[in-house]
């Protein structure tokens, strides 16, 4: 194996400017023809990092990548051709470190990290968890694990860097470290891809993890074979040369001799039907054999050259070409036009052959065997034949044989069990050369690991309605032939549920008819959603966390974040709030013991988080998860509290963001009751019978009662009268609203409003009456009060105050008290928030009663609205809430070293060489 990694074609050439050997960044003399490795010739013998012309070839369980929109990345390399990716467009995977080119994404390698790997029957205590190596593109001062010294460059591609732990090295250091991996620093919050499982369906993963990005295609003009020059009269080299892959333009600036020939390369009939070609510039007089080399180079094909032949493609048919013989002599098309030729594989024998087919999942030594087959051979003889080759000859009707395509990502077909694989190959290298070598075939079982049921979140149907009209709602979308197997759970006040199904057919249908329908005036949210095997998760410790990230919070940092998280832990335990808010996420970890929740966005974010909580945690086998917060809102109040923070900036390693959840402790949050009930309207006695009849309802009154509950404050009057004034604002640009300092000045302008216009909460005193703890208290001149939980209100003023001698305890926010504070005004308020003044305390306690005389301005965590006359009840909650306050900051390292990743000096132990499951592929 190790000579098939080594297996790329150097050569030497003198330069006239420095480049730098990946293996020392000194000056070299020679470099790789196809990838552009560039090396020392005595540091041949150490390179470990395989050719992109034969990486694919040597993974073991392929993963597509899950790409982002085409951008340009500053200081980046592109991990196909190895040039930075400024100069042009490039894409990146949103899960793992790898960049590309547009132009070379027909060549990237699919080994995104295997994030759902549970294989049943498999005992805890044997799973091993491998480093998932990638080169390049490494963190600034990034230093090797192994001999300490740094390992990244700014000038090449360099460096390895596991996508689990973090951990860099230097290529020549990285097979020197053991093969396990226990995921570093986050060990602790990490959910091991062992655990989990997705099911088999055609579904790609951008889908399933709700990256849905619009798919992005180089628009490529129809083109005729013989054409070369436009109506015009100009030539096109312009166009072919934006065209070119960065590695063919590197000669695109050379004099354009009269002795160089652009050759329009096709490697099947679909590229040629479809107008997709490479292009090659060889001399006019070069011999057939260094064009039919040329050619495979530029399809990144490794093979024996021996294997191949060229053709002319003109438009009089297709016609072989002798190799031996010059190129331009033996072709049809006129001088001065472009001629175009096929690749075409050379047939040992047109009847028979080999085809590899992988273990895949399967519990045996080796990864792959060879199987001979003929034009006569079935599928289901494939699988035999495999089967006894891999020692398990018993029910081979268990298994079936799994076509899967390399091509821009992992597609699979299962193969009938009377197809003629032969055949199939025969067609795929008439269609298309390198589709055929990304072509693979395995053995798979036909039982799904992820188990007989699929998930299917439903979401944006109408709240409150009963299970049978929400059976109607889904039939008539998707039809009688596709209902599912059951209800699992349902969602009634969020108009959201789960539906199970028994057969990955229609659950695939119904996913696809679900999310392109639109009902209600809503468009509908589908979610497949995966499974987590609890029994799987290490019981050393191990709290995995959940991660919901609000991403219209904070501008586009949470953006940011998501893509971070990601990154540094499984993709399948962050979520997107926007699809389906923290319901999927919180269906998915409902059978897990312990876990923890990261909530990134502003209070009222985390207030929505704490609410889906109080409905579905009560099942669930962790009914109080503890929860931590990123602030990427306005006000982030209770952020403050916990020490979180006033807002996240940016500027923070999202690394040291989850190592601050990890360390922070458990505390608990008093939770209230805010119960609101309006006067009942003088009306006609046959008005109020017309109304219960039309209701069927015995007690209006009780109808027109609303709750909520309340985690941070509760304003009425001026405060929540500047917060309804501000929400309408919102509601009616909500683009404008998109950053902190705007949404602050908006605030200061409406403030300045409110002083000139004092008629809205003049003499508040007088409209309402206050009972705490059953004394009525005596009011004084106020135009608002704000009745705390927390010590923290208007982005982190404490209107209570500091601590001094009074009737008054020690607040704090699990003490079972609230503390009820007046402001004068607007004025009164601004020097609150700016620390000149304290608030008016007026009362402490557990109990409120609240009257109010009149129709006012009340507000709930940020939450406006004009509430009518009538009573209102602050209650403390039965519902309990357990959040993490970060920690004191502890002594930062003074040294720029990264930390190593490997507890009980893991490092010292004996190692050997890295398998192919642990290689940078």
């Amino acid at each position: 194996m190790e000579k098939d990694i080594m297996f790329v074609c150097f050569f030497h050439f003198n330069i006239g400017k420095p480049f730098c050997c990946y293996k020392r960044r000194l000056q070299v003399s020679s470099y790789e023809q196809v990838c552009n490795f560039v090396v020392h010739d005595r540091c041949l013998k150490t390179v470990v990092s395989a050719c992109s012309s034969i990486a694919t070839n040597l993974i073991k369980n392929p993963v597509a990548h899950c790409w982002s929109e085409p951008g340009h990345f500053k200081r980046k390399f592109c991990n196909v051709c190895r040039k930075r990716l400024e100069d042009s467009l490039g894409i990146r995977c949103e899960i793992c470190e790898y960049y590309a080119h547009i132009d070379c994404q027909d060549f990237v390698v699919s080994d995104c990290k295997e994030c759902a790997t549970y294989i049943p029957q498999r005992d805890l205590l044997t799973i091993v968890h491998f480093h998932h190596w990638r080169e390049g593109n490494l963190p600034a001062n990034s230093k090797c694990v192994s001999c300490k010294k740094t390992c990244w460059s700014s000038e090449c591609l360099a460096g390895m860097r596991c996508e689990w732990c973090g951990v860099t090295a230097h290529a020549t250091c990285y097979k020197h470290l053991p093969e396990e991996c226990n995921f570093g620093s986050l060990r602790e919050i990490m959910l091991p891809s062992s655990c989990l499982t997705i099911p088999r369906l055609d579904v790609s993963m951008e889908t399933l993890l709700g990256l849905n990005n619009k798919k992005f295609n180089v628009d490529i003009p129809t083109r005729t074979v013989s054409e070369e020059w436009s109506s015009s009269g100009d030539s096109k080299d312009d166009e072919e040369r934006e065209r070119r892959s960065p590695r063919e333009k590197d000669g695109k600036d050379k004099d354009k001799d009269s002795d160089a020939e652009i050759i329009r390369v096709f490697d099947g009939n679909n590229t040629m039907k479809r107008r997709l070609y490479r292009t090659i510039s060889v001399n006019k007089n070069a011999p057939t054999h260094v064009i039919l080399e040329a050619a495979l180079k530029t399809f990144h094909i490794s093979d024996d050259p021996k294997n191949y032949y060229v053709t002319e493609a003109s438009e009089y048919g297709e016609k072989e070409l002798d190799e031996n013989s010059p190129f331009r002599l033996q072709l049809t098309t006129p001088d001065g036009k472009r001629p175009s030729i096929f690749l075409r594989y050379k047939d040992k024998d047109p009847d028979k052959g080999y085809i590899k087919v992988y273990s895949g999942g399967l519990k045996v030594s080796v990864g792959s065997k060879f199987v001979p087959i003929n034009k006569d051979t079935t599928t289901d003889m494939v699988i035999r034949t495999a089967l006894r080759k891999f020692g398990l000859e018993k029910n081979p009707e268990k298994y079936n044989l799994i076509e899967v395509l390399l091509d821009k990502g992992v597609s699979e077909r299962m193969l009938d069990r009377e197809e003629r694989p032969w055949e199939l190959i025969q067609q795929a290298r008439k269609d298309s050369l390198r589709q055929n070598r990304m072509t693979r075939f395995y053995i798979q079982q036909t039982e799904d690991p992820h188990g007989p049921t699929i998930s299917l979140f439903v979401g944006n149907l109408p709240c409150g309605l009963s299970q049978r009209q929400y059976e109607k709602i889904l039939l008539d979308i998707i039809g009688p032939e596709n209902k599912w197997h059951s209800f699992d759970v349902i969602y009634y006040e969020y108009g959201a549920l789960v539906l199970i199904y028994n057969t990955a057919e229609k659950a695939s249908r119904s996913f696809h008819i679900l999310r392109d329908t639109i009902f209600d005036d809503k468009q509908l949210l589908a979610m497949l959603l995966p499974n987590i095997q609890p029994h799987m998760i290490p019981d050393n410790g191990i709290q995995p966390l959940l991660v919901f990230v609000n991403v219209k919070s904070g501008g586009c940092q949470g953006t940011e974040l998501i893509t971070s998280f990601r990154k540094l832990l499984n993709p399948h335990q962050v979520f997107n709030l926007e699809a389906g808010g923290p319901l999927p996420g919180l269906y998915v970890f409902r059978n897990v013991s312990y876990y923890k929740i990261l909530v990134c966005g502003g209070d009222g974010t985390v207030g929505w988080v704490l609410s889906c909580l109080d409905n579905v945690c009560q099942d669930a086998v962790c009914q109080s998860p503890p929860l931590a917060i990123i602030p990427l809102g306005t006000g982030n109040d209770l952020a403050r509290v916990l020490r979180w923070g006033p807002g996240y900036t940016g500027g923070e390693d999202p690394l040291n963001l989850l190592r601050d959840v990890i360390d922070a402790e458990e505390i608990k949050l008093d939770r209230w009751t805010v119960i609101f009930h309006p006067n009942e309207k003088e009306m006609p006695d046959e008005t109020k019978v017309a109304i219960a009849n039309d209701t069927n309802s015995a007690n209006t009154n009780e109808d027109n009662t609303t709750m909520f509950v309340m985690n941070n404050y509760f304003g009425i009057g001026i405060d929540a009268d500047l917060c309804l004034d501000f929400h309408m604002a919102r509601e009616e640009k909500p683009d404008k609203f998109n950053s902190r300092l705007h949404n602050k000045g908006v605030y200061i302008k409406m403030g300045l409003r409110k002083m000139v216009n004092k008629k809205a909460c003049k003499d508040l005193h007088r409209c309402i009456k206050l009972e705490v703890d059953g004394k009525l208290i005596d009011l004084p001149p106020v135009e608002g009060i704000i009745i705390l939980n927390i010590l923290s209100w208007g982005s982190g003023a404490n209107p209570w105050g500091p601590e001094k001698e009074d009737s008054f305890n020690k607040p704090t926010h699990y003490d079972g008290m609230l503390e009820v504070v007046g402001v004068t005004g607007v004025v009164h308020m601004g020097q609150i928030q700016s620390g000149l003044r304290n608030g008016i305390r007026i009362a402490q306690g557990g109990h409120l009663r609240i009257t109010l005389l009149t129709d006012l301005p009340v507000q709930v965590d940020g939450e406006p609205w004009i509430q009518p006359a009538g009573q209102v009840m602050v209650l403390r909650s039965a519902l309990k809430a357990t959040m993490l306050k970060k920690s004191k900051n502890k002594i930062k390292r003074r040294n720029t070293e990264p930390s190593i990743f490997f507890p009980d000096n893991e490092q010292t132990k004996t190692t050997h060489s890295p398998n192919e499951e642990s290689r940078p592929l």
